[in-house]
C-alpha cells in the first residue's frame, strides 16, 4: 500500500483510526491474524464486503442525512478515484460508493475525513448512522428542530466504549413530528418531539420515546417507553438502554441478537427496571443539547407567493410539455417551509443512484439557489432547503437538465429499494430489476399515482429488510421458489405495513410468494382492486384490514400457480442466465484459529484503552473498557473449556462457576460482584483507578492460567469458525 496522505483537517482520533485500518489490512494481507477478527474490525470502520469477491462497499455516516455542497463534491470525487463514479443514497440517509479495493479504503477514508465525513461505526455491531426527518428545522408541523439532537447523539456515541462491540447493531431515528416520517416505530430507539410542562408550569421540550422496533426476518413494532421524556434525559436514557443491551443481549444466535428480542424476553417493565439500574454509572445524568446554526436559519421570512403566480410566470417561458411537467413537479416535489416564503424542494432519484458528474452539478445548483444544507431522505432521495419562490422555475429547469426533476417524490410511484443481487452478499434476487419494471409500468399505466402519498412501495433483495419492505403498505422481498428440479426467482408479498393515516406505524403481513416476473401483474391486481373497492377516503391499510389477509391471498393466488411457468420466469430481472440462489459467497467462510489466543489479544487491547482513558481523565470510558477486559478475559478461558455463552451476563456467571474457586478461593460470588460493580458506583476517578487496576490484575491471572494450560498441552485448541455477513 502506498503512503497515506492525511491533511491537518483530520482529527487526531480519525488519523489514528485510519492508520490502524491501514496496519490491520497489511497484517491481514500478509496472512497473519484471523479473518473473523479482521472482519469484525473492518466492519466497524465501514468497510463491507460485496457479493463480488475482492471489492468493498464503503459505508459512511451522514448524521440525519445532512451533507453540504462541498461534502457532496468530495464524495463524488472519491467515488471517481476509488469506486465506479456512482453515489448510492440509502435508507439510512447515507451515500455509498461500491467496488472499492480493500487497499484503497484507508486513503478513501482520509479523503472523506478531510471534508468531515467519517466511516467509523457506519457498520458492524455499533450505533449506526443516526437518522432523522429530512424536513427537521423546516417542517411546518414540528414542535421544534430535532436535528441538533440527532447531531448530539451521533457525537455522543461515536467511539463510545459502550457501543463498540455489542451483540448486534443499534439504530436510532428522530422524527420531526407525530407523523413519524423517520419511521421511529421500526428502530431500537425512536424519538418523536413533543412539548410538555415542568413542575413550575413552564413549557419544556421533550420526546415520546419508542424502543425495541426492528425489521428483518422477524419484524417488531417498537413499544412506547415514555409518552414524554424531558429533552435533557434522552441521551442518558439511550446510554443506559445500550448498556443493558450490551450486558444482556444475545451474542451467539445472531438471528436473536437485536434489542427487540431482549425487550420481548424482559418485557417493557423489566427492561426499564434494568435501565434504572445502570443510571448511577452514567457519565452524564442529564445532557442538554445546544442549538446549532444551520445554513438558512438566519434568513428573514418572505412574502408567500401563490402557486398561480408561479405558474403564470412559467406559462410565459415553458412550452406545453415542460409546463405540464413543471405543474406536476411543483405539486408533488415542492412545499412551503415553516419559514414563510421559503421552499423545500425534493429530488426523486431512481434506485437512489446518482452519477458523480450529476452530483457535482447539483452542488453548483445548491450553492446558487438553496441553503448549503442538503438532506438525504429515508426513501433514497434528496431535499434542498430555503429556495426562494422566484427561483423555483429556473431551479426546475436546471434540475430537469440533470434528470432530477421527476415528479412524484415519496409517492406510490417512487419505490424504495436496496441494491439486491447487484452488490449485496445476502441478497437472493434482483431488487433493482423489479423496481425499474414497476416504476415504468406505473408511469405508463397509472400516471396519476405520482399524486398518491397514501400507498408506499418498498423492496428488499432478501428478508433482512434494508429496503424496509416490512414497513410499507405494499412490500416485496427477494426469495426463491422450487419448481421441480429448477428454481425461480420469487417475491414475497407483504401488505398492510407503514402508516394507516393515524401516525401509528405497523408491520406488514406476509401474504403470498410468487415468481418475480409476475411482480408487475401483481401490482396491477392490487392497485385495480383498491381503486375499484375502497371506500371514499379509505387509506390502504384500513382497506387491507377491512378485507383481511385471506382476501388478498385469494386475490393473488392465481399468480402463484406454477403449472404454467414460462421459460423467462426462470431468469431474474436484468439477468439472462438461469436463476440459482447464491447467498453469502464473499463474506462467509470457515477458518481454523486459536480462539483463546485471539480473544486474549482482544482483552489486551481493551485494557490498553482503559489505561489510555484513565490517563486523560475520561473516567466513565476507562471503567467501561476495564469492564470489557473482564468480560473478554473470562470469555477466553471459557472458550478453552468449550463452555458456550451467549451474553456478557452469562459469561460472568459461567466463569464464576467454572473458574471461581481457582481464581478466588473461599470468595464465592466475588467475580460477579467485582465485574457488576460497574453499575453500582458513580464513574469517579477513585472507582476508575480501582476498577482498571482490578481488570489488569485479572487479565494477568488469566494469562498465567492459560500459559499453564499450554505448558501441559502444547497444542492450542484450534476451532473452526463459520460466520455470516452483518446486515
Amino acid at each position: 500500500m502506498e503512503n497515506l496522505i492525511i491533511t491537518d483537517n483530520v482529527s487526531a482520533a480519525a488519523k489514528r483510526d485510519i492508520f490502524e485500518l491501514k496496519n490491520k489490512i497489511g497484517v491481514f494481507t500478509d496472512g497473519e491474524g484471523s479473518e473473523e477478527a479482521f472482519r469484525k474490525y473492518r466492519l466497524a470502520r465501514g468497510v463491507y464486503g460485496q457479493r463480488q469477491p475482492g471489492v468493498q462497499m464503503i459505508r459512511i455516516k451522514l448524521p440525519y442525512g445532512r451533507v453540504t455542497a462541498d461534502q457532496l463534491v468530495r464524495i463524488a470525487d472519491s467515488s471517481d478515484k476509488y469506486a465506479t463514479g456512482n453515489l448510492q443514497a440509502t435508507t439510512r440517509q447515507d451515500i455509498q460508493p461500491h467496488f472499492v479495493k480493500l487497499a484503497d479504503s484507508p486513503q478513501l477514508w482520509a479523503d472523506l475525513e478531510d471534508a468531515n465525513i467519517t466511516l467509523r461505526e457506519a457498520c458492524g455491531n455499533t450505533v449506526r448512522n443516526v437518522t432523522a426527518s429530512a424536513t427537521a428545522g423546516i417542517d411546518p408541523d414540528e414542535p421544534f428542530d430535532v436535528a441538533p439532537y440527532a447531531q448530539a447523539m451521533f457525537e455522543y456515541f461515536l467511539r463510545n466504549p459502550i457501543s463498540q462491540e455489542m451483540g448486534r447493531k443499534f439504530k436510532i431515528a428522530l422524527s420531526s413530528s407525530e407523523k413519524d416520517s423517520a419511521f421511529g416505530f421500526m428502530h431500537d430507539v425512536g424519538l418523536i418531539p413533543k412539548l410538555g410542562q415542568n413542575e413550575a408550569g413552564e413549557t419544556i421540550k421533550g420526546f415520546k420515546v419508542l424502543i425495541g422496533g426492528g425489521l428483518g426476518a422477524q419484524p417488531f413494532a417498537a413499544q412506547t417507553a415514555y409518552e414524554f421524556l424531558p429533552e435533557d434525559q434522552v441521551i442518558p436514557f439511550t446510554e443506559a438502554l445500550i448498556r443493558v443491551f450490551d450486558r444482556y443481549g444475545e451474542r451467539t444466535r445472531r438471528h436473536k441478537a437485536r434489542m427487540k428480542f431482549l425487550l420481548n424476553d424482559l418485557g417493557l417493565e423489566g427492561m426499564l427496571e434494568k435501565v434504572q439500574e445502570e443510571w448511577i454509572a452514567l457519565k452524564n445524568k442529564t445532557y442538554s443539547v445546544a442549538p446549532i446554526a444551520y445554513a438558512g436559519q438566519d434568513l428573514a421570512e418572505r412574502p408567500s407567493v401563490s402557486r398561480e403566480v408561479i405558474l403564470s410566470e412559467a406559462g410565459q417561458k415553458l412550452d406545453a410539455t415542460e409546463l405540464d411537467l413543471f405543474k406536476k413537479w411543483l405539486t408533488t416535489n415542492v412545499f412551503e417551509q415553516k419559514q414563510k416564503g421559503w421552499h423545500g424542494v425534493y429530488l426523486r432519484v431512481l434506485l437512489g443512484d446518482m452519477h458523480s458528474d450529476t452530483a457535482r452539478k447539483l452542488a453548483d445548483l445548491v450553492r446558487q439557489y438553496a441553503a448549503d444544507d442538503i438532506r438525504v431522505t429515508v426513501n433514497q432521495g434528496y431535499l434542498l432547503r430555503f429556495v426562494k419562490s422566484e427561483d423555483l422555475l429556473v431551479l426546475f429547469q436546471e434540475l430537469n437538465k440533470l434528470g432530477l426533476a421527476d415528479p412524484g417524490f415519496d409517492s406510490t410511484a417512487d419505490i424504495t429499494t436496496c441494491p439486491g443481487t447487484d452488490t449485496c452478499n445476502l441478497a437472493i434476487s434482483s431488487s433493482y430489476g423489479i423496481t425499474r419494471a414497476l416504476e415504468v409500468m406505473m408511469k405508463e399505466e397509472y400516471p396519476d399515482l405520482i399524486y398518491n402519498n397514501d400507498i408506499k412501495i418498498k423492496i428488499s433483495g432478501c428478508m433482512n429488510g434494508c429496503g424496509q419492505h416490512s414497513a410499507s403498505n405494499i412490500g416485496f422481498h427477494g426469495s426463491s421458489i422450487k419448481n421441480g428440479k429448477l428454481v425461480l426467482p420469487a417475491l414475497q408479498v407483504l401488505l398492510g405495513g407503514g402508516f394507516a393515516g393515524n401516525g401509528e406505524g405497523q408491520i406488514g403481513d406476509k401474504v403470498i410468494k410468487l415468481p418475480s416476473k409476475r411482480g408487475p401483474e401483481a401490482m396491477r391486481v392490487l392497485l385495480n382492486d383498491y381503486m375499484d373497492n375502497a371506500f371514499e377516503g379509505e387509506y390502504y391499510n384500513q382497506y387491507y384490514a377491512r378485507q383481511t389477509k385471506n382476501y388478498f391471498y385469494q386475490l393473488l393466488k392465481p399468480l402463484a400457480d406454477l403449472s404454467n411457468v414460462q421459460d423467462d420466469e426462470y431468469r431474474d430481472w436484468d439477468h439472462d442466465e438461469l436463476f440459482k440462489t447464491e447467498v453469502g459467497v464473499g463474506e462467509c467462510a470457515g477458518v481454523m484459529i486459536d480462539l483463546v489466543g485471539t480473544t486474549l489479544i482482544e482483552a489486551n487491547e481493551k485494557l490498553a484503552l482503559a489505561h489510555e482513558m484513565q490517563h486523560i481523565g475520561v473516567w466513565a470510558d476507562a471503567i467501561y473498557h476495564a469492564y470489557n477486559t473482564f468480560i473478554t478475559g473470562a470469555k477466553a478461558l471459557l472458550i478453552g473449556e468449550g463452555v458456550s455463552t451467549n451474553t456478557q451476563y452469562s459469561i460472568v456467571k459461567e466463569f464464576e462457576e467454572t473458574f471461581g474457586s481457582a481464581f478466588y478461593p473461599n470468595q464465592e460470588g466475588y467475580f460477579s460482584q467485582r465485574v457488576f460493580s460497574i453499575n453500582k458506583n458513580e464513574p469517579t476517578e477513585a472507582f476508575a483507578r480501582e476498577f482498571v487496576q482490578a481488570a489488569g490484575e485479572f487479565l494477568t491471572q488469566v494469562k498465567a492460567f492459560r500459559e499453564k494450560q499450554l505448558s501441559e498441552n502444547p497444542e492450542p485448541a484450534l476451532q473452526e469458525l463459520t460466520f455470516g455477513q452483518d446486515s
